[in-house]
């Protein structure tokens, strides 16, 4: 086998990132569940965008943010997404390239614009975020990019993208790519909502080609049905080689065949913004992953990226991750 090109290559949703802040009054009035993802459609995303205050606008997308964070970290990236050839796809398109991700897959030129994702922060920094999914929908199997999963040591599949029926046999077209070529597949769950939309799918995915799986607390029960995290992380880690589950300020826990590590969490300067967390923890764990490092290491790498990408709006970190590298436990 011959060297990988790139560290990590991502599948996801290119969106860009409108973030205001909220009162828990206004998600009330507005229907907006708490602390989730809500798909919804142009026109709520209209009504909602005019009815938010001052926001801040920048490209992001789960996956997308985990591989800028690899970047950041030193690491070698790329990502596949769709955004439209619009402005908001050509600043996109720029803003990732620019954090230095190979960024390849053609724009569309259908009349559906680039989406993108209000993400309300409430005054206890919890987001909630409505998306508008436009031409992210549009991805599919002939934007697979084969050289580039070839090429990567490790293929990191968004779950928020599994909703389209034809992004589903892009992901499943990916992971037959990956397993050919006897590259690592990982995969983030992304949301409670999106695992009860896709609980069975994702079940027989994660079984047969998933190697690394992230998932938060509630992703995890959600996916198992069960109540109880010890017993979750004893089903997934039968499913696929490494199992990451995160618990926000308690930390992480990474099960390994046999292997349990606990990740403590590292307390932010200030907390702002939780947007990004889990993408950023993924991006350390990944770059630690692929970089030699041990379970507890790159784990620790993880809770160093989600600790700064909190402690501001965003889910872009603001100043260069590796200069984390070797910050001790």
């Amino acid at each position: 086998m011959t060297a990988p090109t790139y560290d990590v290559a991502a599948i996801g949703n290119a969106l860009v990132d409108i973030i205001a802040d909220a009162s828990d009054a206004f998600l009330q009035t507005h229907g907006i569940a708490k602390g989730g993802m809500m798909l919804v459609d142009a026109d709520r995303a209209s009504m909602l965008y005019s009815a938010i205050g001052p926001a801040v606008e920048m490209s992001g997308g789960s996956a997308a943010n985990t591989v800028a964070g690899i970047a950041s970290f030193g690491g070698k990236a790329a990502f596949m997404g769709k955004v439209k050839a619009d402005q908001l796809g050509g600043i996109y398109r720029h803003d990732l390239t620019a954090q230095g991700v190979h960024f390849a897959t053609p724009p569309s030129h259908t009349e559906t614009p680039t989406g993108r994702c209000l993400i309300l922060v409430t005054p206890d920094a919890e987001r909630s975020m409505n998306t508008y999914l436009g031409a992210a929908v549009e991805f599919g199997v002939g934007d697979v990019d084969e050289a580039t999963l070839r090429a990567a040591s490790i293929t990191y599949l968004e779950g928020y993208l599994f909703d389209p029926p034809e992004a589903k046999r892009a992901f499943r077209h990916a992971a037959a790519i990956v397993r050919d070529a006897g590259r690592q597949l990982a995969l983030t769950l992304s949301d409670v909502f999106c695992v009860e939309r896709h609980r069975a799918e994702f079940i027989d995915l994660i079984a047969a080609d998933v190697d690394i799986l992230f998932a938060n607390q509630n992703e995890l029960l959600a996916l198992y049905q069960t109540q109880d995290l010890n017993t979750a992380i004893d089903a997934a880690r039968k499913h696929c080689k490494i199992a990451v589950t995160t618990r926000s300020a308690k930390g992480a826990i990474i099960a390994a065949g046999n292997e349990t590590v606990e990740v403590a969490a590292v307390p932010p300067v200030k907390l702002v913004d939780t947007t990004g967390a889990g993408d950023l923890f993924a991006a350390g764990f990944l770059y630690g992953h692929t970089h030699g490092k041990t379970l507890a290491e790159s784990g620790h790498y993880g809770a160093l990226a989600a600790s700064e990408i909190i402690s501001h709006y965003g889910p872009r970190a603001q100043r260069a991750l590796k200069g984390l590298v070797g910050q001790a436990a």
